[in-house]
């Protein structure tokens, strides 16, 4: 299935906070959990070191005021079609929060070798 992913394709962008829940456990868990159970080839999430969103809060990684609410992003790159068919289980999951799409356009799609990269210390 290497080639699957060659072509046209679109970006999705979640963005929420680092301390948001999810039936007791953290959002961004909760959702990398249900893109895996939906057959999704993969997501990553990134943590922001600032940001403000729609309550024009900023949150900051600054050493002397510590945040326990750090900006994430999750990206994911999937047919239009796969999106949109998780999108009313992401508005259930997601209080607060901004979901973007965009296209994009995989030139390169190889999944690695999954025990190199745990073996090297790169988790996925």
């Amino acid at each position: 299935m290497p080639h699957r992913f060659k072509g046209e394709r679109t970006l999705m962008r979640i963005f929420i906070g680092e301390s948001d829940k999810y039936q007791g456990k953290p959002l961004y868990e909760a959702l990398l959990e249900k893109l895996r159970h939906k057959g999704f080839a993969g997501a990553t999430v990134l943590r922001g070191v600032a940001g403000f969103g729609a309550s024009s809060v900023v949150h900051t990684d600054k050493v002397l005021r510590l945040s326990l609410d750090l900006p994430l992003i999750i990206e994911v790159v999937e047919t239009e079609e796969t999106i949109q068919s998780i999108l009313p289980d992401l508005d259930e999951m997601i209080g607060g929060g901004l979901i973007t799409l965009e296209r994009a356009r995989v030139i390169l799609y190889r999944p690695g070798d999954e025990t190199k990269a745990v073996e090297g210390g790169r988790g996925r």
